[in-house]
């Protein structure tokens, strides 16, 4: 595309009357360009692209985006904000992708990632070929990709986008954090469905206080947009339990579905039953009275089932088709994961890391153990401070026994968090603490007794730990195994 044409779509706030060139690629990581590209200078937390724009032009950058002037013997456009360049400029240069497919976001504190691959088992047992952007990877068709954010930044996006479009995806399916919505990187993404799971504690060390949090969250709903459409009607899917869905039905102008438990909604779950081996309960939606039996454990479950139900009516999905592919999930990696070695006691790997999300698992794990509940529990560093003593205490009211450890401590100091977290626990007996992850581990295995739960909470999929500046190998699951067979060796000898 030539630059002339790509930048129309900036007006009022540039113009460029000098040479034209050929834009090959976009990109706003210098390491990244090559001949060709189009560099946008991002400002970001600590570093400012600005700085490498020299560096981008030496590696083929043909023209620059940014907010001042730059010594470049390239054309230089000067926008007012470059994030907000970006996002539009992606759009443009990647012809406009998600006007192209399904488009269904998904927000909320916990629950995004398996409502998202819930939806996807849906939408794939109705025949439709699926992407997914995530917390844990981006999905095209089958081809996995690694993301190292939940919500990418707007040209990785769009460029994601364009690719599903090539593949002729017919939906996608993403994960939508506070952070993406604030930041704009979800500008240009033409949604058609949004579904909100939940709020609770998350990210104040970002968003500054609650209602800012809630604020962030409800901007997902207004880029619903204000038409209405025959054609291509939009969809708000929203949690009646959770209070901010009642704000969030204020904030938009699309056709509103609500799930619940506990508050009359259009979609519920009635007579709900959990064991060890699922959940079943009784689906009431504007289609009728169903059974469902999960092999999923646990009321958070029937949550995100119920939400992926709602994005199902609003995608016209069969409710036979919609059950067929709910009842086959067997979970998702890293959420509520079961890791079997041959043990007498139940080992749980689970991502809950917000003190709403520990309290569901173990309130879960309650409805089905038959003897003690360890847990092991920290919080990383670098992240919202104020939840440490209310993760502690949650794990000590809900557990037997606590073991306090590193999360990924990043560049905190691993015993100062741990220091924090026991605020919330002073005067409690039921806890331990043990830095050393590897060796928190341990210490539960080595404990449980027949019939026993352990619940490894925190980092659920990830297979690292960031500690300082080093990304070490650490997955829970595998860990756990490990000091499985380490008991049991030790037991015959």
């Amino acid at each position: 595309m030539q630059l002339k044409k790509l930048i129309e779509s900036l007006q009022p706030y540039t113009s460029y009357t000098g040479e034209d060139v050929e834009i090959k690629s976009i990109e706003n990581d210098n390491r990244k360009v090559s001949d060709g590209s189009l560099f946008i200078c991002i400002k970001g937390y600590t570093v400012d692209g600005h700085d490498f724009a020299q560096k981008a032009y030496e590696s083929g950058a043909v023209a620059v985006i940014a907010e001042r002037s730059l010594s470049l013997p390239i054309p230089v456009i000067i926008v007012k904000d470059t994030k907000r360049a970006s996002s539009v400029l992606a759009d443009v240069f990647y012809q406009k992708p998600t006007q192209k497919l399904q488009l269904i976001g998904i927000t909320g504190t916990n629950g995004k990632t398996t409502t998202s691959h819930l939806i996807d088992a849906i939408l794939k047992e109705a025949h439709k070929k699926t992407g997914i952007i995530g917390t844990m990877y981006t999905k095209i068709g089958e081809e996995i990709q690694e993301t190292k954010n939940t919500t990418p930044e707007a040209v990785t996006l769009q460029k994601l986008f364009h690719q599903m479009v090539e593949q002729k995806v017919d939906t996608a399916v993403m994960e939508v954090s506070s952070h993406a919505l604030v930041e704009g990187r979800v500008f240009g993404c033409d949604y058609d469905i949004a579904v909100f799971t939940n709020l609770s504690q998350d990210h104040l060390d970002y968003h500054g206080t609650m209602e800012e949090y809630k604020k962030a969250k409800g901007l997902l709903f207004t880029r619903l947009g204000n038409a209405f459409s025959s054609e291509k009607p939009k969809f708000a899917i929203l949690n009646k339990d959770d209070a901010a869905a009642n704000e969030y039905e204020t904030i938009t102008a699309a056709h509103i579905l609500t799930y619940g438990i506990d508050t009359e909604a259009d979609i519920m779950a009635k007579n709900i039953k959990i064991t060890a081996a699922g959940t079943s309960f009784d689906l009431h939606s504007p289609l009728g009275i169903h059974s469902v039996q999960l092999k999923m454990v646990g009321k958070f479950n029937v949550y995100n089932t119920l939400a992926s139900i709602g994005a199902a009516i609003a995608s016209n999905i069969p409710m036979e088709v919609t059950i067929n592919a709910l009842e086959k999930v067997a979970g998702v990696a890293g959420r509520f994961e079961t890791v079997n070695a041959g043990q007498d006691f139940s080992v749980i790997v689970d991502y809950s890391h917000t003190p709403d999300s520990l309290q569901n698992a173990l309130q879960t794990v309650k409805e089905f153990a038959k003897n003690n509940i360890y847990v092991i529990v920290g919080c990383g560093g670098d992240r919202d401070k104020t939840k440490r003593p209310l993760m502690a205490k949650i794990a000590c009211e809900e557990a037997s026994y606590a073991i306090l450890t590193s999360d990924n401590p990043r560049s905190e100091d691993p015993l100062a968090i741990l220091k924090d977290m026991e605020q919330g626990v002073k005067g409690e007996q039921n806890y331990t603490i043990i830095s050393d992850r590897k060796e928190a581990i341990a210490f539960a295995v080595d404990q449980a007794q027949p019939d026993d739960v352990i619940l490894i909470a925190g980092k659920g999929h990830e297979t690292y730990q960031i500690i300082g500046s080093k990304v070490l190998d650490f997955d829970d699951r595998l860990v756990a195994k490990e000091a499985i067979e380490e008991r049991k060796n030790d037991t015959v000898l």
